[in-house]
């Protein structure tokens, strides 16, 4: 006895991946609708153009005053923080919801979606920072002796252009860090200690005497004082300071993706 058989269903199912502009969708919509995102960028703006109002008022008697670029970029060395602090807690948010797993379940090429998240992060940080640059310029103009040159790239695009990009690195150190330690609180002190601890701490063997003097001379290592050596206007000599922010930006994202691909969510 036969029995003819019916049509088979085929049994076998296809893979589906995100493509990387979907996955950059998606963690742009993470990382937009979180109310600390938009709080980290309020605070930015708020103390980056207070402070620089500020700074040029005081500055407007003391003869030529400060140099206008400098009176706009002079706050990055408070604003860092919050953009460091942003970059940890965007990502060990993830880790304290649980809704990493399911980031992960999603797409599991993991080093796919901290490159989403790192670059959503890096310019929303820069088109704020690009953003809050041309308000101050606006508001400190009638404070400074002098308006920028922009004639001269190297006294305003450049260095402007270059502070922008080093808060967009500060915002990575920080996702670096988040990722490595998945712990808020972890991050946040590891990124404040890097950016604004660790400098105070090498400065202090200044009164060491002069044995110790290449600690001192070692701080120009650290990320703070290569932002400000890229950013200062007239700067010529880039390129070692260039290489050391990207160092710090490089390095934490590295051990940052080698504990996500070798631990559990």
């Amino acid at each position: 006895m036969t029995t003819l058989a019916g049509p088979r269903r085929a049994t076998h199912t296809t893979a589906h991946r995100l493509s990387f502009p979907h996955l950059l969708r998606s963690e742009a919509i993470k990382v937009l609708t979180l109310r600390s995102t938009w709080w980290s960028l309020g605070v930015t703006a708020a103390m980056s153009v207070g402070m620089s109002l500020l700074i040029a008022l005081a500055t407007s008697g003391m003869g030529g005053g400060m140099a206008p670029t400098n009176v706009i970029l002079a706050p990055t060395q408070f604003t860092m923080l919050v953009a460091g602090i942003l970059g940890a807690i965007v990502v060990t948010g993830e880790y304290s919801t649980g809704m990493i797993r399911s980031t992960l379940t999603a797409e599991p090429r993991r080093g796919a979606v901290l490159l989403a998240k790192a670059l959503v992060v890096a310019v929303a940080m820069m088109l704020t920072a690009v953003v809050i640059y041309a308000v101050a310029i606006v508001l400190t103009s009638p404070f400074t002796s002098t308006g920028i040159d922009w004639a001269s790239p190297l006294d305003s695009f450049v260095p402007l252009a270059l502070g922008a990009l080093s808060m967009a690195c500060f915002t990575l150190m920080g996702v670096g860090f988040g990722f490595l330690l998945r712990s808020g609180a972890g991050a946040i002190a590891v990124t404040v200690g890097v950016l604004f601890v660790l400098p105070i701490v090498l400065s202090l063997f200044s009164i060491a005497g002069p044995e110790w003097m290449w600690i001192v001379e070692s701080a120009k290592y650290l990320p703070v004082n290569a932002a400000g050596a890229l950013t200062q206007p007239g700067g010529e000599d880039l390129l070692e300071p260039a290489l050391t922010l990207a160092g710090w930006v490089v390095g934490p994202l590295a051990l940052g993706w080698l504990a996500l691909r070798s631990r559990d969510a």
